[in-house]
């Protein structure tokens, strides 16, 4: 059976010439004494942007792991699946996060949603919850809520994981279950019940991705209350650990952290929570290598800055195309964005500085990272140009994409001193 480690990080690597970096990370936390399971992840939107194939990242996965001698797990994601989208990744991927969130709010039949109820009117009351101090409260007509409001998208789930078993067989592959790209979090009480659907479904996932409150914009720190985050991670927690004994879920289902890219803010709550309870997680995505790759070549120079000094200005042009896709995940004020006029006269150092992500840098820019990070497909369009220029600079990419992978994220996350 295939099995997730009990720590996980999700690696996106949109141009795939990313792994031994991300991979060398890994490795290095192995020899800290953290054993971190690898993800390669790749969205059915990127690759349609970029214009490669599932295979591509298996490819990349299975060649950076040989290469390197690691013999540990690892896995390759088919990264936010729904139905229609699931075939192309289904003989390539062996971990498949499976998309509920565009089906929660749809009601299922009233038959489906009676039944529930009543199976689940035991739970009506006060439910205690170890490890959560105060007994969450449980009224019939929550439950009902809940039921009208999540179970239709446990159906969906189901079906979507039927179809994927039906072809790789069962326990070749993680399931992973995500419902944060919505507009408000769940609370434990949901959470709860959303683990019974899943469990009276028969879906046997390794790993559960809730929305939690604040604002997961992509590439930039947590937005939002951290002692509230803090108290809303763990108390989800304890709900895992308890509806894995009451449901009879996988022993290691733990808790996802998706968007988990450069919150820093609230990784020594993670790091402390996960430590006290000794439970797993799995953060995805550790690192925005694509924006790594950028600074790498802005920290070259030359060639290498005047290609993304020019990205960045064609983003300028196309700010509404490229952020409309994204427009729930960032938080860009316009009138904070450099110039093109600005940015033709700054250095190497001026560039890298703006882009990177180290908030106490004056220069830091979190408007222009943003949108950066959006731009991706603005490479794609030049990608003879930009894999040329990659792999000439690849001794500073390689190093860029290692540091923040392993000291900004790992050793934050994972309390590696």
């Amino acid at each position: 059976m295939k099995t997730l480690g009990k720590y996980s990080i999700g690696m996106g690597d949109r141009f795939g010439h990313q792994g031994a970096a991300q991979l060398k990370a890994v490795i290095e936390a192995g020899h800290k004494g953290i054993d971190i399971t690898p993800v390669w992840n790749k969205s059915n939107r990127e690759h349609t942007i970029i214009g490669t194939e599932p295979s591509d990242v298996r490819k990349e996965a299975d060649q950076v792991t040989a290469q390197a001698g690691f013999h540990k797990p690892y896995f390759v994601d088919a990264d936010h699946i729904n139905f229609d989208t699931v075939d192309r990744f289904i003989s390539s991927s062996d971990f498949f996060t499976i998309d509920v969130a565009s089906f929660i709010g749809k009601r299922a039949t009233d038959e489906d949603i009676e039944a529930f109820v009543e199976g689940s009117l035991k739970y009506a009351g006060e439910l205690n919850i170890p490890g959560i101090d105060k007994p969450l409260h449980v009224t019939a007509g929550r439950i009902r809520e809940i039921a009208e409001n999540y179970l239709f998208a446990a159906i969906k789930a189901s079906e979507i994981y039927n179809k994927i078993e039906k072809e790789k067989g069962k326990g070749n592959f993680v399931p992973e279950v995500s419902m944060d790209e919505v507009p408000l979090p769940q609370t434990p009480v949901e959470l709860f019940f959303i683990l019974k659907m899943l469990g009276e479904k028969n879906i046997p996932a390794q790993t559960i991705a809730p929305k939690f409150s604040g604002r997961f914009n992509k590439g930039v720190d947590y937005v939002g209350d951290v002692s509230q985050f803090a108290e809303e991670f763990e108390a989800d927690l304890m709900v895992i650990d308890y509806a894995v004994k009451e449901f009879g879920l996988p022993s290691n289902l733990k808790m996802s952290v998706h968007s988990g890219s450069d919150k820093f803010s609230i990784y020594p709550v993670i790091s402390s929570i996960i430590r006290k309870h000794d439970k797993g997680l799995h953060l995805k995505t550790a690192g925005t290598t694509w924006l790594e790759e950028v600074i790498g070549l802005a920290e070259s120079g030359g060639e290498a800055l005047i290609f993304v000094k020019e990205i960045y200005y064609k983003a300028l042009e196309k700010i509404d195309e490229l952020c409309a896709p994204y427009a729930d995940v960032i938080d860009i004020n316009r009138s904070m964005l450099p110039s093109k006029e600005e940015v033709e006269g700054w250095s190497s150092n001026k560039f890298v500085d703006s882009l990177r992500h180290i908030p106490e840098n004056k220069d830091y820019n979190s408007n222009m990272r943003q949108l950066v990070h959006v731009s991706f497909k603005l490479a794609a369009l030049r990608m003879d140009e930009y894999f040329r220029l990659l792999e000439a600079n690849e001794t500073t990419v390689a190093k860029c994409v290692f540091d923040n992978i392993y000291e900004r994220h790992i050793c934050r996350v994972f309390g590696i001193n």
